[in-house]
């Protein structure tokens, strides 16, 4: 019988699940509308905006007497953070996938209407279809799919050719654009369950190295393994065919005009506001979660470097020795029936404490007498000179970001190396670590290999730089400048 094994299975969900544990939880309507609120608008928030937009709420709610414990902002946070409701690195705080399972379940139960099982079946019926095809070995079978995917495509281009244009019902349009809300919304899920992984992986290889003992070539090929295993998992495969799309200019490209379209029509009148923003800022929100996933896997990688050339893992595991040695003897002693508490004569030298008072601070003696003699006083000029105007000839860095937004509009997502091929950086590296500030105030994708770029200095001197490469498209700026944080 099942009902024993799934009892168990859900038993098992209810004690080890963090999103059923926050669902649970006696304050989960307070902490689920905080985060849904908290990141309305960014992935990212820093923990300071974050202590005080909930140490705000918290005063609010117990003055309407709707809270009535004393815990602090601050209190609560660090206790989500371990939770594993929230993620805190380099002061940032992000969602987890606990929490996006948690937001997205209360999210299906207010709009239990919006997947209908028209357009549900809409969609199974073109993937069995498209799956069918790939998966059949005999390519007569294959040819005839297709040509009949080739005459529906024929039949109804022969209908626009003839004036007849078939228009979806406003029911059917509201099905759709519902439907591809859902879709994308899942995406970021799949991003926050890539950040997971790889923290496990990290996690596991560690105790491995501390367990084994192994050498360095065995925790390479490890590492190496794990890599390949992480692109295989959902999330991992999600990403990765994400990459690809990213890279690919003309499919971005066309994926976001296309939703833009969509939202011009009327049918997008179906989604809320803060849909119809979510959809119009897709491809930006995506290219910031896709960078965030690479500078996750960078650290991880960077720390398992210092974990392992730093001598930490051999530390570790030497540690773990010593302890379980001195676990032994002590069950030896017990075993041997000695009192654990007979004086010895041995002792741990640790040093006398020295205490110091403010008396006994040695000031420093004063400077001596600054010689004045050889200074001339000159009068102040209202007219600047040629110095000062030499000075003041740096780089403007909003000029850098209009010339970087004209060319990324005009030509398409471009790198860093191909802004500088249409517009040659004549002012130094000055003028090249203001392209990499814009790239990183706009939340520019970073790609893993570097790429090279030609600098010309004030001078007419030459030279070649290496630097990471961004890639920056027009989505991606805010409609004022202004707001850049450069």
């Amino acid at each position: 019988m099942k009902f024993q094994g799934l009892q168990a299975k859900y038993q098992r969900l209810l004690s080890e699940s963090r999103a059923w544990k926050l669902l649970r939880a006696d304050n989960a309507p307070l902490i689920l509308a905080f985060l849904a609120d908290l990141f309305s608008e960014t992935s990212e928030i820093p923990f300071s905006r974050a202590r005080v937009g909930l140490d705000a709420e918290l005063i609010r709610l117990r003055e309407m007497g709707l809270h009535e414990t004393e815990t602090t902002a601050n209190a609560y946070l660090n206790q989500w953070i371990r939770a594993g409701w929230l993620r805190e690195m380099d002061d940032m705080l992000t969602k987890t996938d606990v929490s996006e399972i948690a937001l997205r379940f209360c999210q299906g139960l207010d709009e239990r209407g919006v997947g209908t099982t028209a357009s549900h079946l809409r969609i199974v019926q073109e993937a069995v279809r498209d799956f069918a095809m790939v998966l059949s070995p005999n390519p007569d079978e294959r040819i005839a799919l297709l040509e009949h995917k080739k005459m529906e495509i024929q039949r109804e281009i022969d209908a626009l050719r003839g004036g007849v244009v078939i228009q979806l019902s406003e029911a059917e349009q509201r099905e759709r654009i519902r439907e591809i809300y859902q879709l994308a919304s899942v995406l970021t899920g799949d991003f926050r369950r890539v950040e997971d992984e790889i923290r496990q992986f990290d996690q596991a290889l560690r105790i491995q190295i501390i367990q084994d003992g192994a050498n360095r070539g065995r925790i390479l090929r490890s590492v190496m393994e794990k890599e390949a295993l992480l692109a295989t998992t959902d999330a991992g495969s999600a990403f990765e065919g994400f990459f690809h799309l990213l890279c690919d200019q003309n499919r971005s490209a066309e994926l976001r005009e296309q939703l833009h379209n969509i939202l011009s029509r009327p049918a997008a009148g179906h989604l809320n506001p803060e849909q119809q923003r979510f959809l119009g800022q897709l491809m930006r929100e995506l290219s910031r979660e896709s960078d965030r996933v690479f500078h996750i896997r960078r650290r991880t990688e960077e720390g398992l470097r210092t974990y392992i050339e730093g001598g930490a893992a051999q530390e570790n595991r030497a540690v773990n020795i010593l302890l379980s040695k001195l676990e032994r003897v002590a069950v030896v002693l017990k075993n041997t029936a000695c009192h654990l508490q007979t004086a010895t004569n041995l002792f741990l030298s640790l040093g006398s404490v020295k205490i110091n008072s403010p008396e006994s601070m040695r000031l420093k003696s004063p400077d001596e007498k600054l010689d004045t003699s050889g200074i001339e006083e000159q009068k102040n000029s209202r007219e600047p000179s040629l110095q000062i105007f030499n000075c003041l000839n740096t780089v403007q860095l909003r000029v850098v970001a209009e010339r970087a937004l004209v060319a990324v509009k005009k030509h398409g997502p471009m790198t860093i190396a191909a802004i500088a091929d249409i517009n040659p950086l004549q002012s130094g590296l000055e003028e090249l670590v203001a392209y990499l500030r814009v790239a990183k105030s706009v939340k520019a994708a970073s790609l893993e290999k570097k790429e090279q770029v030609m600098v010309y200095d004030q001078q007419g001197t030459a030279f070649r730089a290496a630097i990471p490469t961004f890639l920056l498209s027009a989505d991606l700026f805010p409609d004022n400048l202004d707001e850049l944080i450069l």
